[in-house]
């Protein structure tokens, strides 16, 4: 069956797109509005801006790649797709982070679980940020919009045995459980969602909004570095760019200067901050880079009777927020489960051990189950977060200190994802931790066992993808670098469309978070856009 290529269609059809890798000389462009990344907060805001009227200019780092380029195999899709080949890690290490790099960002890596910011974030943003103007009631038209644009909704058709078997644990032990909402229309059920939707089944940017943009005149830039911001009385002047190499690794010399009305950055919650950082932008309060969040992750496997096949079907279907809803947010630090796909590459660089015993595991990969606990980060003293810094060379780097809190949380969550695979009916299970080599054979043992685990950096392997922060809103410029519509609160024409803007982690999978709060904000910025180019 042949399967269309928008992507390739809209080139043909005369799409202003410019991969910055065959430039032969310096650029100098203007447009109305700049915005910085094609993911979430970057997609919506282009097409939003253009259908506006807007003149866009979208600069992304990664390549554009399309449909007819994904062939769900691992060893291409990680280092064409993803920050740093999918092996960012933070500053010391300690924590493996998976980030999209690619036109529509990680929506075209991600496994399309699509939660709306939980009503007790909000609360706690409320009071604690005064960010008022941010409730669950006047949010929720913006999520039911991007919710309809974006094709979410619960997936209705049976989960795969790697999610069928976290509900079946979970109704043997009494624990609620959900069905997780996916943005796709026609899905093939493949599964490989990670590795980029060979179908366009998935609603990521790269078939949606960066498509309707192109089309409404918009101009993408590729395998372009968003430097800094050129900033003077108060104001950015001018985003300074710099083209990369057909691997998107190394700098060519020619540079690309860029003068709008208005500049967004969307580049993630790494990435915007340190633009501003590059750029020495204003920070009194030095709130910049700060309270950086990860929902640390903590990984328990389990060898089952029967086949799992884990790497086949919807990847994400089934959810339980349990040990959410059991712990206050100010409390200690709850967790979300989910069951994440297993593909050999991923499963085997996250597996504990190496060679006889690693081999071991692998041999076990068709019966393996996997669980994550996705840890919410952000609502107590204790869990400060990260703060993003930038290397001598100006690249971004994470520092994520993982406290005796964190480590509480981990613990229970290693016991509840135990407990829940033997339950499911689980031979062996295996806390992914480097001193445990033969796994556990039954609840009790496990019980024991991890109680007594010591939990340490390198020890316990803890995995991110869900970046948030560091460009925090509130409602007093001393406690964030933005407002609640995103504005900068020190920079006239700079606006966060992106993770980076919560003030928290929120708890569940952001990336719908993103989309409405960003609709909301691209709408707000459009109607004052358009004031102002209004003649008197």
């Amino acid at each position: 069956m042949a399967i269309s290529d928008p992507i390739r269609q809209g080139l043909a059809r005369g799409w202003k797109v410019t991969d910055a890798s065959r430039l032969e000389r310096d650029l100098a462009l203007e447009a109305d509005v700049v915005v910085v990344g094609t993911g979430a907060g970057g997609g919506v805001t282009a097409e939003i801006l253009t259908r506006a009227g807007l003149t866009v200019i979208l600069v992304e780092e990664g390549a554009l790649r399309s449909s007819s380029d994904f062939r769900m195999r691992e060893g291409e899709a990680y280092p064409e797709l993803y920050q740093e080949s999918g092996a960012r890690k933070t500053l010391d290490k300690s924590i493996n982070i998976l980030q999209g790099r690619a036109v529509g960002g990680s929506t075209t890596v991600n496994w399309t679980s699509s939660f709306r910011t939980p009503g007790a974030t909000l609360a706690y943003w409320q009071s604690e940020f005064g960010l008022t103007d941010l409730g669950a009631d006047a949010l929720a038209p913006w999520f039911a919009r991007m919710e309809q644009r974006l094709g979410i909704s619960p997936w209705t058709v049976p989960p795969n045995e790697n999610n069928d078997l976290l509900r079946r644990g979970a109704e043997k032990l009494g624990i609620s459980w959900g069905v997780i909402q996916r943005n796709v229309r026609g899905c093939w059920n493949l599964g490989y969602c990670g590795m980029g939707c060979p179908t366009n089944a998935k609603q990521s940017m790269l078939v949606t909004t960066i498509p309707a943009a192109l089309d409404a005149g918009a101009r993408l830039l590729t395998r372009t570095r968003a430097d800094r911001l050129r900033i003077a009385a108060g104001r950015v002047a001018a985003l300074e760019c710099r083209a990369l190499d057909a691997a998107g690794t190394d700098l060519r010399p020619q540079r690309i200067t860029i003068r709008a009305r208005h500049y967004v950055l969307a580049a993630g919650a790494i990435g915007s901050p340190a633009i501003l950082l590059r750029s020495r932008a204003p920070d009194p309060y030095r709130n910049l880079g700060a309270r950086t969040f990860l929902h640390p992750v903590v990984v328990s496997s389990a060898v089952m009777a029967e086949r799992v096949d884990g790497y086949k079907g919807a990847p994400q279907t089934v959810y339980s927020d349990h040990f959410l809803e059991q712990a206050p947010v100010d409390g200690p630090m709850g967790f979300k489960l989910e069951a994440p796909p297993i593909h050999p590459v991923l499963y085997g660089m996250t597996l504990q051990g190496f060679g006889a015993g690693h081999t071991a595991l692998m041999h076990e990969f068709a019966h393996a189950h996997a669980l994550i606990a996705l840890l919410r980060d952000g609502f107590h003293p204790e869990s400060p977060g990260g703060m993003v810094g930038l290397r001598d060379d100006g690249s971004p780097v994470l520092s994520y200190p993982l406290t005796s809190f964190v480590w509480d949380g981990a613990r229970r969550a290693l016991l509840a994802m135990a407990e829940l695979q033997f339950a499911a009916g689980a031979k062996r299970v295996f806390p992914v931790h480097e001193q445990v080599a033969d796994g556990y054979a039954s609840w009790r043992e496990a019980r024991a066992g991890i109680a007594q685990l010591p939990l340490v950096p390198f020890k316990t392997r803890v995995v991110s993808a869900h970046v948030m922060g560091g460009c925090g809103m509130a409602a007093d410029p001393r406690r964030g670098v933005t407002d609640s519509r995103g504005r900068h609160w020190h920079l006239d024409n700079l606006s966060v469309h992106d993770g980076s803007l919560f003030p928290t982690s929120i708890g569940a999978n952001p990336q719908l978070s993103i989309y409405g709060l960003t609709a909301r904000n691209a709408s707000l910025l459009a109607e004052a856009l358009a004031r102002r180019r209004a003649p008197a």
